[in-house]
This record gives C-alpha cells, structure tokens and sequence, in this order.
C-alpha cells in the first residue's frame, strides 16, 4: 500500500503558489490538461479538482473544442532573452531603493529612467518598453500610493490591549462602542467607475461647498450605527451623540456603555468631563494616537463614501444628508470586527499584565 504524503502549506502561500500556477498556465496549458482528462473520460468536477480551476472553466473549454475552436498557441516568454535571472535580481534592487540613491533628481522609478540605469550600471540597453514588460511579469504595477500616519504612540500597546479586554470580557448588560466623526461635502468625492474607453465621466461641482458633520457610533456586537448630525465640528456634537446613546441604552437593560473615541479635542473638552460625571454609566476609552486602523467605524465610513458621496450628482445638501441617513438605515448593521493589530504578541502579553478594568476606572 503506497505512503500517504501530507505536505502543510501555510494558506497565504498556497494563494502565492496558485497565482503563480494560474498565471503560468493561462489560455493554452490549462485547456490542453482539461482536453486530455476529457479524453480520460474524466468529470468535469475530478478535473476541477485536480486543476485548482472552476468547473465552469472546464465546461467552457469543452464548449470551444466542440465547437471547432484551436487551442490557442503558446505564448513567447514575456521575459526578453537578454534579461536572464541576474538581471531580473538587479532591476529588483533598484526599485527597492529611491531614484536619489543613484543621483537621480527624481522621487519615482519610470520605464526609462530604469532601463537608463541598468545601462549606467550593467551595460544593457533595453527599452522602457522592454523594462515595462519585465515589471507586468513580476508583478509589479502602477498605481497610486496611499497616505499612511506614523502609528508609534508611546502608549499604543496599552491602550489597544485595554479596549481588547473590555471586548473580550464583555457582559450582557454592557455595550461596546466606536465613535467618531465624519465630514460631509457637497463637493463630490471623485472615484473610479465604469464607463466607455477614450471617454471620461464628469461629475459637476456644486459651485458653492457646504458641509455637514456626522458623529457616529458602532456597536461592535449588534453591527448598528448610531449617528446624529450638526453644522459644525465641535463639543455639542459629541455631546449629541453621547445623550443619543444614553436613549439607545437605557439604565434598565444596560449596566456599562464603553466608548471608544480618537484624541480629537472635542472628545476632551471640558464640558464631556462634566456630562460624562453626570452619566456614571458611560466609560470613555481612548485609541492611541495616529492609529485609524483600530477603529472599526472608520470603515463603515469608508464604505458610506463609497455607495454614496463617491462621484455622486446631488445639487442640495439636504439631498446628500437624506441619502446618507438612508443609506445607514437601510444597508446594515455593519458587521465589522476589531482589526488585527488588537491580537499581535505585544498586545496580548500587556493585556495578561494588566489588572481588569474596574467599573469605577476613568479613561
């Protein structure tokens, strides 16, 4: 009886190993393995197995054989003869490194600018072309960088293991909440959507700005978002969404409300304090500087500008408030779970240090 061999692959790098397998195969390799496990008599769901590919693959290429259709020729390597591995090796450290490392008066790698310095370094001459080509097959594309904060707040460890606790250890009579606040703008946010080639869809600009300012909470165990709106960004604000929750979550059913908020000044002011020592119920706990990630809500946001002010074409503000009112009624409850940066080692080791949170404690 032949020995059973079990291989463990982590999951990411199965997902590597099979990008790389698709993207190899693509078009003629794939079809000629479905044609000859078909001529095996095999079923479209053994193949599918087999291959790593969906059944409606196999379906589709025995369709096109049926129907008379060549398989379709094998492509030239996209890799030029000229480029061998240890070229390859050298155009990869070059775009590890900033065009100023090699005395270039320029913040980006282009085409030419690589293929320049591979001559200057290596004798080659290739063309941007070429270059560009060598980079599609590596995988590398061109596309726009995202702005990021400096996430090392002296206390970001003890804060995120604090507000880890309060979730893990949460009771039937306690809530969990993520504030925070959102401008909106009658100027359209400008994004991506389908349209004809050679054409570009033009979304109209209202003239004259306004802006409104939503303050929001997410309750992370029922997914809803409780929100109210005002004209400015300031303490009533908060204060408004805070007397809206004490509605939501009335002293009968529940016992503690926990807060979470970014520093923001108006989440600090004076007049919280006060109302926060009126309302002992409610436990304002604070993210660590620089750190969006650890909010939950800021992804309902994200997904709120997505669907609605995202390219859209009201002329009003009052139609731009309606449809965002609409779409926090009508498509939730928001599902989202604390981030991963709540379960690295660091975090988990401080919040087996700490002692549990007493009721009594101040944020």
């Amino acid at each position: 009886m032949p020995t059973q061999i079990v291989i463990e692959i982590a999951p990411e790098e199965q997902a590597r190993f099979r990008a790389e397998l698709r993207h190899v195969r693509r078009g003629r390799w794939l079809a000629l393995h479905i044609l000859l496990l078909l001529a095996l008599h095999r079923s479209p769901s053994e193949i599918a197995v087999v291959l790593l590919c969906a059944r409606s693959t196999v379906y589709a290429v025995a369709r096109d054989w049926q129907r008379g259709r060549r398989v379709p020729e094998p492509k030239h390597s996209v890799w030029p003869p000229s480029l061998n591995p240890s070229l390859r090796c050298s155009l990869l450290a070059l775009l590890k490194k900033s065009p100023t490392a090699y005395g270039w008066c320029r913040t980006r790698w282009s085409c030419a600018t690589l293929a320049l310095q591979l001559e200057a370094q290596r004798g080659l001459r290739v063309s941007a072309e070429t270059v560009r080509r060598c980079l599609h097959a590596l995988d590398w594309v061109w596309k726009r960088a995202k702005l990021a904060a400096k996430d090392s707040a002296p206390e970001r460890t003890a804060k995120l293991a604090r507000i880890r606790s309060v979730y893990e250890h949460l009771g039937p009579r306690e809530a969990l909440l993520f504030a925070d606040e959102l401008d909106l703008h009658l100027l359209p946010k400008v994004g991506a959507q389908w349209m004809p080639r050679a054409t570009q869809v033009e979304v109209m600009t209202p003239g004259k700005n306004e802006r409104r300012h939503l303050a929001g909470a997410l309750d992370v165990r029922t997914g809803h978002v409780h929100y109210c709106l005002w004209f400015r960004k300031v303490t009533g604000l908060f204060l408004d969404l805070l007397s809206l929750l004490d509605r939501a979550y009335p002293a009968r059913h529940f016992d503690r409300i926990y807060v979470v908020a970014d520093n923001y000044k108006i989440h600090k002011a004076k007049a919280v304090g006060r109302w926060l020592g009126q309302h002992p119920r409610f436990q304002l706990l604070f993210l660590p500087t620089y750190c969006p990630r650890a909010n939950p809500i800021e992804r309902c946001f994200g997904d709120l500008h997505d669907k609605v002010t995202r390219n859209h074409r009201r002329k009003r503000m009052r139609d731009l408030v309606a449809d965002v009112e609409r779409h926090l009624k009508q498509n939730g409850p928001w599902p989202y779970r604390l981030s991963e940066i709540y379960d690295v080692a660091e975090v988990t080791q401080t919040m087996k240090k700490q002692a549990p949170l007493s009721a009594a404690a101040v944020a």
